[in-house]
């Protein structure tokens, strides 16, 4: 196993939930392998406030989790991206920016969580239901490995795991 550690940004439009669960989850399951960062094509002033209790109820601190956008990414200065990932088809269907370094892309839609109506049982059971969808992927993403598998075949697992 390599010491290297890998960098990855999840996206979404307003960068309020599901790439703000995805930069946790991976910052946890990846730990010492990958750092993790989100961000959106259209950030929100702030991470939505049942995406940071869901986090908070399963022990994560989120000190730090912030809406920011995508183009903080692309400065100079940004740290080299080695994997982009899309969890929102909208942010999937847009124009990204020019990524230094060539990093491996892939979308894994979820569902987004934000957008669930209801009461806040039903609402916190979509925020529920996006972690587990996250946390399955990106489980089996920290697993590959990475420096055993050449460049090219490493798209085509990407997607078989955000197919599910």
């Amino acid at each position: 196993m390599s010491d290297r550690v890998y960098n990855a940004l999840f996206l979404c439009t307003g960068n309020s939930a599901r790439s703000i669960l995805a930069e946790a989850l991976l910052g946890r399951c990846g730990a010492g392998r990958f750092r993790a960062f989100s961000a959106g094509s259209h950030p929100k002033p702030e991470p939505h406030p049942l995406a940071l209790a869901e986090l908070r109820e399963r022990g994560y601190d989120v000190t730090g989790l912030r809406s920011k956008s995508w183009d903080e990414f692309a400065e100079p200065g940004a740290p080299p991206l080695d994997f982009v990932f899309t969890v929102c088809d909208r942010a999937a269907g847009e124009s990204c920016p020019v990524w230094p370094g060539q990093p491996i892309t892939a979308h894994w839609g979820i569902d987004d969580p934000a957008a669930a109506s209801g009461d806040e049982a039903t609402r916190r059971r979509a925020f529920r239901r996006a972690y587990a969808e996250l946390e399955a992927r990106l489980r089996a993403f920290a697993g590959l490995p990475i420096e055993e598998l050449d460049r090219s075949s490493l798209p085509r697992r990407l997607e078989k795991i955000g197919e599910g």
